[in-house]
């Protein structure tokens, strides 16, 4: 979710997807194609992903296998789709997790991807499932701002349905890595002293890497259909 005022615990969008890190810890360079395939899509932007699919994360705290129900969300289940099936995630940190509330991701890292999309909205979906624990969403800064940025819910938050967060899936597999995400930096800027994401933004993953070592990290994300309701 984006930060409404008054709800400093919500979720903010974006959109970058950073670069791996080298071997001294600075911020590498991202692969050029990606970047270009992700600052300009192509018309799959606006397919239909199937009905139901997997998507594997493997993390810097191991692996995390989400599933997502098109029926549940569809237009987020679309954009999630996409996303994961052209890298958007990898190199992305978890630059958000505030315990017993949400593990916050979704902004690439690379500056001129998360500008590219920073006007690619998508309409609502309505709320047809519980913000339970586990429940993958997208964060949004108000109604229909929907860009690239979702949480996991660490706990149960159902106070989270009525302001139109809408679940799209859940995790299956790995939670016990999600509950492991470093989240020391607490609440980002200007709430807390954690990432300030107009920073984050502008700078990308460097800005990361300097200022806030320990984030968890995407390495990579892996998508494949399901089949037959699993």
């Amino acid at each position: 979710m984006r930060r409404p005022a008054a709800l400093s615990l919500l979720l903010v969008l974006a959109a970058c997807t950073g670069g791996t890190t080298d071997k001294a810890g600075a911020a590498a360079a991202p692969d050029a194609g990606r970047v270009q395939r992700l600052v300009s899509p192509d018309a799959t932007l606006d397919s239909q992903a199937p009905d139901s699919f997997a998507i594997t994360f493997a993390t810097s705290k191991g692996e995390v296998e989400v599933v997502v129900r098109r029926a549940w969300a569809p237009k987020g289940a679309d954009r999630l789709h996409w996303l994961a099936s052209h890298g958007f995630f990898d190199g992305a940190r978890f630059f958000r997790v505030l315990p017993g509330f949400v593990a916050q991701f979704g902004m690439s890292g690379i500056p001129a991807v998360d500008k590219a999309w920073d006007t690619r909205t998508i309409a609502d979906d309505p709320v047809t499932h519980v913000n339970k624990r586990g429940a993958i969403v997208f964060a949004t800064s108000g109604r229909n701002t929907r860009t690239t940025q979702l949480f996991i819910n660490l706990a149960n938050n159902a106070n989270l349905d009525a302001m139109g967060f809408a679940p799209l899936g859940e995790v299956r597999r790995g939670m016990e890595a999600v509950d492991k995400l470093y989240s020391e930096y607490g609440e980002g800027a200007p709430y807390g002293s954690g990432p300030d994401q107009m920073i984050l933004k502008r700078d990308g993953n460097r800005y990361l890497v300097a200022a806030y070592p320990r984030l968890d990290s995407i390495v990579s994300s892996a998508v494949r259909p399901l089949g037959g309701g699993k």
